[in-house]
């Protein structure tokens, strides 16, 4: 049968009638409520098993794509099939009741038997149907029928705006009572079914001890033709489709246009239901797992059977129960008969109508239900089960007949509640907790085994929202915990410590109010201050409020006064009545003391006068007789009032506040959440008046978070992944991360485990993150900075731990025992569902804000599907029918609320995410609290201000992870591709590099390997893409080739190599003043746009692929997204994004394309360049090797392969350098995007090969290298050949070649002079202006280092590349600090520090300090001062790309160690030095690292001087392996020239140390002579002060550098010619010798 017409699905009252049965749709409409209609018929209740152990599952589900619609669609895929078999057989679909359905076959009384046996095939075929059907999900769904038949009542009732239906009868209760005895795939009769039945059509089997009978099967005679009967009985039907309407399942398809009857239906609907069909909404988007609270009414009746009698007391409580839930949001889902009663499945937190007290509400809403109902003549019992968790709900059924229905444990409980615990209210143990409300109005009862309910839990009766005083509820739920350090809350603790002053002071009021959001931490400050003030003798006076408080007249003071008049501690009324006669003596007359009866539980005698007082009156006795207690009280006693959710406090309370503020010295401390109306006029005056500090509290800054979080597990680190993930997820809010940890543990994702040793040997890519820092889990700096007031803490580096340690942080001191921990294996936490109660927060917050907000919001969730991050431009793009206007309006709204935050750049955001947004103190006096009601002037300016801020500011952010997981889950998965599509689409067009870069890929020619685009493009609109980014065509490209100049013209071979330097000088020049040359249009007219477009773009769209399944294109924009990281020098981030790439591999089917292969081989090369900046080599080398092998560049593994291959390279060699260039051998874009990556691994290779130690291996690196030059040739890609000629030029300079090294570095220069100077031509030139640069250092060519770095910056700045300028000014700064040229050597460092400020670049900054302590320990003045230096090191050891960036590491450090160790403070030095030592392995071939090196081998060789003096026992076999791995590192051919004066000095020095005066010499004299060579000013002025110091006679104090510090000059008295230069040469740290006379 067909559903529908092609048609009818989009008219209203089609979809209306869906809804409803064909009873309701077809009846005569009546005017008078309540109804009553007798008719008869066959009654089916069919109860389906399984659906609600699904529903449980699914909502504990882990991952966001397991929710409600995958929910649904399985429920659908068995139910929708039942009801289909039920209409095709005729029946009429009454109600869906959760899991279960009633059916109907309304006909007359003697049409009931052969009714009765197409009910009974209907029944068989069901049972049949899903015993046919595949299981989902591991679903195995069967179900039980009951059949009745006879006499039923059908009751309506309701109101102006809703209706409802229900049947009644003996019928009803005789088909629940068949489904009951049912066992499963059973069909049971009820005794009356049994008795109108044709029994000689019907095979049965009796059921012992009861009348109804089970159905075994049908025994049709063999001439009987079921489908006449069947026809037959149909006839009897009033609205069975035939005729031309029989292919349809429902007549109410048909239905025509009818305003009268749709708007009688529409009675019969939820609203939200009638919003969905209004606009025109899937039937699906109502679907969806949601946390709400069940109110389960169940009414039993006097006379149940005499219809009328019940149904004017049903319409009567349903008048109630509908004003009641109107009051407080909840909305009746459905009303059946069960179990001899009436029963209104009530649910509070639906779509749209979901409240922050929801629960007390729901508690509240019950026991007005129930005070009422009672008292309802006609009704006999009432009981009433209330339940709150995560239910389905949503539409089920068929697509001709469904209803909005919940399906949950948490229904089944609370129907089961009203069965087992008759005549009361009671709750779950999850509403108890969730209510707020105080232990008194619940009492626990004793705990039952409930049919289908596992386990309930506890169980509570709600007694009633009582408002009367109960003596002794006070005192704060939370206590200070001595093990558990308040975090990241000393601003806040500084703001009581200053209001206290004030108090002591001026002797005058004073109040302090911490206003925060709820679990920000309020009670902790509060309980922390309690603490602080108990230890300075002060007495607190502390309650807690919660809602009912501000329900109540006058409740807050009383509350306060059973503290003050100490109270708490009487055993019985007697002793508390005998004290309080005593406090009140003299203040009070007699005959009044009875005034305190009800407040305090005493029983003074009730006087006449009393009795006839009014209550206004008594109070205001009893707020005379509270002042003059207080007055009297404050004078006596050093008092702190605290209160707690302050916002409770009571109209009256906050009156006698003020007025006690104002008349006594009282020093009040709130804490209180936003109220959620304009205060009243006294905590108005209170909260304005001079003498109030109000404190809005900012959220826990991320290592505050961290911190919380390894106190909260017990362990010493956790993962970064995780780190960040709550950082992230909670926003700063304690709870939050709470709620986070709460369900990681739920969903069994953490894992902790013993802290492993320092020495791991085993290591590969998956620990590389964590194992590969051999600096242990806990590093040593964390302790030295500790005990000097910098605790930090350097944990492995894939973990974090809080730079800041607690005072109180217990730690063990035995390591066996410290865990760590860690993640199950496979987890994505990005992807988990937020936990239910987070989720429920953000429901509130969306129900709150209008359609055209919640559909902003909504639609922003799959912008920002990659990174919370979306742009106003693609949210544009997918949002139906907005304009711009209409959309930065709105954005304008979320962003002032809180939704979002705005940004107008990527650094922008980078900045504000690296902080949460403090505590702050409101100053009300200014101004500056803006209206609570309306929108006044002020907020109507701020308003435009924000929208033309969001129109500047183009990058929006959810500031909750979790409101955007809430906010996409509310979407279809059909609609969430879709919009994944367009977005796509959309973001694809801008997915390269910037114009500033030639939009190439960030992987060269990348695209032109692997096809990802989704909009198909023709050729000749490919080939203007490619010229528009900066590539040539063939014919451009063998043009521009033809035009090079023979290599003669340029360096002819008589030139010397001073004519070569100043013709290279002058090029670079040249370059220069034509890029300064306007008209020359050389200097691009903006800066590079790369790294935004990384975060807006490329990011983006490699999730909203991978959302769409096209993992192919997903993996192709991550290694993009790798690539761009590896360019920026955050490793950290490459590993993140190669990790997302390898999970793509493993799901890829392996395919024999050159597309997949070239994918695969670009993962392999970046994990080997990670490994190799991290240190890594023999996993680097490993990767390299596996990526050259997918790129057909197979490398020899042994020595006969080797010495082969390196034959035929040379030839290979020879042939590219004395052969022209070929038009017809210019390769392909393809093969040159295997040529570049094959080039870039063998970069890489050689470097790795050369810090071998074995000798063979020199060939392997020799034949990287020089096949790394063939391949650049190959390509005839100009940035690959002269980056290999560079390359092989260091190769050989390194290995000690001399004629061979020059040779390829001018012919470097030779492919410069030819470039086209434009575009990639000028970046070109600055790289090789740099890397000249770099290698001259390295060289030890000072002076021309710094000739060529002065050019390369000038030509960075040009270009306006920050990440080029870094590098280009760390090499500068270097060489001019070996030159001792101190001028240009601090406005060097000064472009840095700008560059890092601007740039927000961790690296320029930590290189800045690294040289700040240089200047300190080597050149003699300050540029900044030892502890600025510290400081950084103290909050930035932890970054991710410091982390990631060793050599830098180690740098800092060592300086540090040598810092105490010429200052002899050991224990500090130890500290840094054990750091050091543990990076040392991470060998990597760099300037930084081996200047790291040596400055850690200094460090060891000051120690060295100090044990000789104090273990001179010990000394010689430590002189001689410090001296072993001096010469060592000397002899060691990547070891760069430069450091070799510094390594000389220090070879010098421990020879005269241990005696050896002639290795001192020669050691000596050949750093002088190297020195002199490479015009190191600064190491030569050293030796010449060591030599000067070690051959004479003369005695040095051991404090001779702590006098030196003191008179250290800075810069700026340099500058300002207070100091001399030449005396500030003699600030050099002496080696002191003065123990020689220790022999060994």
């Amino acid at each position: 049968m067909n559903t529908w017409g092609e048609d009818s699905q989009h008219r209203a009252i089609v979809r209306i009638a869906a809804h409803l049965p064909d009873l309701i749709v077809y009846r005569a409409f009546s005017p008078e409520l309540p109804s009553v209609d007798h008719f008869d018929g066959v009654l089916m209740f069919v109860d389906i098993s399984g659906f609600t152990e699904m529903t449980e599952k699914f909502s504990r589900a882990m991952y966001m794509d397991r929710g409600a619609e995958q929910l649904v669609e399985v429920l659908n895929y068995h139910i929708s099939a039942i009801v289909e078999k039920v209409l095709t057989f005729g029946g009429d679909i009454l109600k869906f009741a959760g899991d279960a359905l009633l059916a109907m076959w309304k006909v007359g009384r003697e049409q009931l038997k052969g009714t009765i046996t197409v009910a009974v095939k209907c029944s068989l075929e069901v049972h049949g149907l899903l015993e046919a059907q595949e299981p989902k999900e591991g679903l195995d769904i069967r179900v039980k029928i009951g059949l009745a038949a006879g006499h039923i009542t059908m009751l309506v009732f309701g109101d102006e705006t809703h209706n409802h239906f229900v049947m009644a009868g003996q019928v009803v209760e005789d088909v629940r009572l068949a489904q009951n005895m049912a066992q499963m795939n059973d069909v049971i009769l009820s005794p009356n079914c049994w008795q109108l039945c044709d029994r000689s059509m019907i095979e049965i089997e009796r059921i012992p001890n009861e009348r109804a009978v089970k159905v075994t099967f049908l025994k049709t005679p063999p001439s009987f033709n079921f489908d006449e009967f069947f026809t037959n009985c149909m006839t009897f039907m009033d609205y069975y489709p035939s005729g031309d309407h029989k292919n349809l399942l429902r007549l109410t398809c048909t239905l025509e246009s009818d305003p009268e009857l749709e708007l009688s239906l529409q009675k019969y609907l939820m609203d939200s239901i009638l919003k969905q069909i209004d606009d025109k909404q899937l039937r699906g988007y109502l679907s969806e797992l949601r946390p709400v609270t069940i109110v389960f009414v169940n009414l039993m009746f006097k006379d149940q059977d005499k219809a009328e009698v019940i149904s004017s007391a049903i319409q009567e409580a349903f008048v109630h129960i509908s004003s009641v839930l109107r009051v407080f949001r909840g909305q009746i889902n459905k009303v059946f008969m069960f179990d001899k009663g009436c029963c209104f499945l009530c649910v509070f937190g639906f779509p749209g109508e979901k409240a922050p007290d929801e629960v007390t509400q729901a508690l509240e809403s019950a026991v007005d239900i129930f005070k009422f109902c009672s008292q309802v003549p006609e009704i006999h019992t009432v009981s009433i089960g209330v339940t709150s968790g995560i239910v389905f709900c949503g539409i089920i059924g068929h697509s001709v007949r469904h209803e909005y229905t919940v399906i949950g444990q948490k229904v089944n409980t609370a129907a089961r509640m009203v069965v087992y615990y008759p005549g009361i209210v009671t709750c779950d143990s999850v509403t108890y907790k969730s209510s707020n409300l105080p232990a008194y109005s619940f009492k626990e009862l004793q705990k039952k085994a409930m049919r289908g309910v596992a386990d309930s839990g506890q169980v509570y009766q709600c007694l009633g929202i009582k408002r009367e005083h109960m003596f002794g509820e006070a005192g704060l739920t939370c206590n200070e915990n001595k093990h558990y350090p308040l975090l990241g809350r000393d601003k806040e603790i500084d703001y009581f410590t200053r209001t206290k002053e004030e108090f002591l002071m001026y002797n005058c009021s004073q109040v302090l109010m911490y206003e925060g959001v709820s679990g920000c931490g309020k009670s902790q400050i509060l309980a922390q201050i309690e603490y602080l003030a108990q230890n300075e003798n002060y007495r607190t006076i502390t309650i807690e409020l919660t809602k009912i408080s501000f329900q109540k007249n006058f409740y807050t003071i009383p509350m306060l006064m059973v503290n003050v008049l100490r109270l708490r501690s009487c055993k019985n009324y007697g002793e508390r009545q005998t004290n309080l006669q005593n406090k009140v003596n003299g203040l009070l007359d007699k005959k009044f003391y009875c005034i305190l009866n009800d407040i305090f539980y005493v029983q003074f005698p009730v006087s006449r006068e009393v009795s006839k007082m009014s209550a206004l009156r008594k109070q205001n006795h009893l707020e005379e007789l509270f002042m003059k207690i207080l007055k009297q009280t404050v004078k006596e006693e050093r008092i702190i009032f605290i209160i707690d959710e302050g916002q409770f406090v009571d109209l009256a309370s906050w009156a006698f506040l003020e007025k006690l503020l104002q008349t006594a010295p009282t020093f009040l401390i709130m804490a209180l959440s936003p109220f959620t109306d304009a205060p009243c006029a006294a905590a108005s005056t209170v909260m304005r008046s001079r003498n109030t500090t109000h404190v809005i509290l900012g959220a826990m800054q991320p290592t505050d978070i961290c911190h919380k979080v390894c106190l909260d597990l017990s362990v010493r680190s956790i993962p970064k992944e995780l780190d960040s993930y709550l950082a992230e997820g909670s926003c700063g809010i304690p709870l939050h991360c709470e709620e986070l940890l709460t369900s990681l543990k739920c969903h069994r994702v953490l894992v902790f485990q013993p802290m492993e040793s320092e020495e791991n040997p085993s290591m590969d890519w998956n620990s590389l993150l964590s194992e590969s820092r051999s600096d242990g889990w806990l590093s040593p700096p964390a302790a030295a900075l500790a005990r000097m007031g910098f605790p930090g803490a350097g944990l492995p580096w894939g973990f974090a731990k809080p730079i800041g340690e607690p005072k109180t942080f217990p730690v063990s001191n035995d390591e066996g025992s410290e865990t760590v921990c860690n993640l199950v294996s496979g987890v994505i936490l990005k992807n988990l569902s937020p936990p239910a109660s987070l989720k429920e927060t953000c429901l509130v917050q969306l129900d709150s804000m209008s359609l055209s907000y919640q559909m902003l919001v909504r639609y922003a969730a799959v912008a920002a599907v990659a990174s919370l991050t979306f742009t106003t431009g693609l949210l544009l793009e997918i949002l139906p029918c907005w304009n711009m206007k209409m959309m930065t309006k709105a954005l304008a709204g979320l962003v002032k609320s809180g939704v979002f935050g705005c940004f107008r750049s990527s650094k922008e955001l980078r900045m504000a995410l690296a902080h949460n947004e403090a505590s702050f103190e409101v100053h009300h006096r200014s101004g500056c609290l803006k209206p609570r009601e309306g929108v006044a002037p002020g907020e109507q300016e701020e308003l435009r201000e924000l929208e033309s801020k969001v129109i500047e500011c183009h990058i929006i952010r959810f500031c909750r992870p979790v409101m955007q997981k809430t906010a996409y889950e509310l979407w279809l998965k059909d609609q969430k591709r879709a919009m994944h599509l367009t977005c796509a689409r959309f973001l694809e067009e801008n997915a390269h590099r910037c114009d500033r870069c030639h939009g190439r890929d960030f992987i060269p020619f990348h695209h032109f390997v692997v096809d990802t685009r989704l909009n198909a493009l023709d050729m000749d609109t490919i080939k203007e893409m490619a010229k528009s980014y900066g590539f040539q065509t063939e014919e451009e490209t063998t043009f521009s080739k033809t035009q090079i100049p023979k290599r003669s013209e340029i360096f002819p071979e008589n030139l010397s190599p001073e004519e070569i330097r100043e013709k290279i000088l002058n090029f670079f020049d040249t370059i220069i003043a034509k890029m300064k040359t306007p008209e020359k249009d050389l200097v691009p007219p903006e800066p590079c746009r790369c790294e935004e477009i990384l975060e807006t773009v490329f990011r983006p769209l490699a999730y909203h692929f991978l959302a769409l399944g096209e993992n192919n294109k997903a993996l192709y924009y991550f290694l993009e997204i790798a690539s761009a990281y590896l360019t920026l020098g955050d490793n950290y981030m490459v590993y993140v994004y190669l990790n997302e790439g390898e999970r793509l591999l493993k799901t890829l089917k392996k395919e024999n394309s050159w597309s997949q292969t070239f994918e695969s081989a670009t993962f392999y090369s970046f994990k080997g360049q990670v490994c190799f900046t991290e240190g890594q080599m023999v996993l680097a080398k490993k990767m390299l090797r596996k990526a050259l092998r997918l790129l057909n560049r197979v490398f020899p593994c042994n020595l006969i392969s080797l010495f082969l291959q390196t034959h035929v390279e040379k030839n290979r060699h020879f042939h590219y350098m004395s052969q022209p260039v070929h038009k017809s051998l210019l390769p392909g874009k393809k093969r040159l995007a295997q040529l570049c990556r094959q080039a870039a691994c063998l970069s890489l290779l050689w470097q790795i090969y050369s810090l071998e130690d074995f000798f063979h291996y020199k060939h392997y690196g020799h034949l990287a290298a020089m096949t790394q030059v063939n391949t650049a040739l190959e390509s005839q890609d100009d940035f690959q050949i002269v980056k290999a000629y560079l390359d092989y030029s260091l190769h050989h300079q390194l290995a000690g070649y001399e004629g061979v090294w020059f040779k390829y570095e001018v012919l470097a220069m030779e492919q410069l002079f030819n470039l086209p100077l434009k575009g990639e031509g000028i970046e070109i030139i600055t790289y090789a202006a740099y890397t000249l640069s770099y290698i001259k250092f390295m060289m030890g060519y000072l002076d021309l280092a710094i000739d060529l770095g002065s050019r390369a910056h000038k030509l960075c700045a040009l270009l306006r590349n920050p990440n080029e300028c870094y590098m280009v000014l760390c090499g500068l700064s270097k060489s001019l600090f070996l030159k001792s040229r101190h001028k240009q050597l601090i406005q060097v460092l000064g472009r840095l520090w700008d560059l890092s400020v601007a740039e927000e670049h961790i690296l320029s900054k930590a290189f800045f300090y690294f040289v700040c302590l240089d200047i300190m320990l080597y050149s003699g003045f300050v540029y900044r001062p030892f502890e600025e230096c510290l400081d950084f090191i103290k909050q930035n050891e932890g970054n991710r790309i410091l982390r990631f960036q060793s050599g830098i590491l180690l740098g800092l450090y060592s300086c540090v160690a040598i810092w105490y160790a010429r200052l002899q403070e050991w224990n500090y030095f130890h500290e840094f030095s054990d750091a050091v030592k543990n990076l040392v392995p991470r060998r990597t071939p760099t300037a930084l690292y081996y200047e790291g090196i040596s400055r850690y081998l200094e460090g060891q060789v000051l120690h060295l001087q100090s044990k000789i003096k104090e273990q001179p026992s010990s000394a010689q076999e430590s002189g001689t392996e410090v001296l072993k791995n001096l010469e060592s590192l000397v002899a060691h051919n990547t070891v760069s020239p430069v450091f070799y004066p510094r390594l000389y000095h220090l070879m010098a020095y421990v020879c005269i140390l241990m005696g050896d005066v002639q290795n001192c010499d020669l050691f000596l004299n050949t750093a002088l002579q190297l020195s002199e060579i490479q015009g190191n000013a600064l190491e030569k002025c050293w030796l010449n002060i060591s030599k000067e110091g070690w051959y004479s006679a003369s005695k040095f104090p051991e404090d001779q550098w702590n006098q030196t510090l003191l008179s250290l000059p800075s810069w700026q008295k340099i500058v300002s010619g207070k100091v001399n230069m030449q005396d500030v040469q003699k600030n050099k740290f002496l080696m002191r010798i003065n123990i020689l006379d220790k022999s060994f």
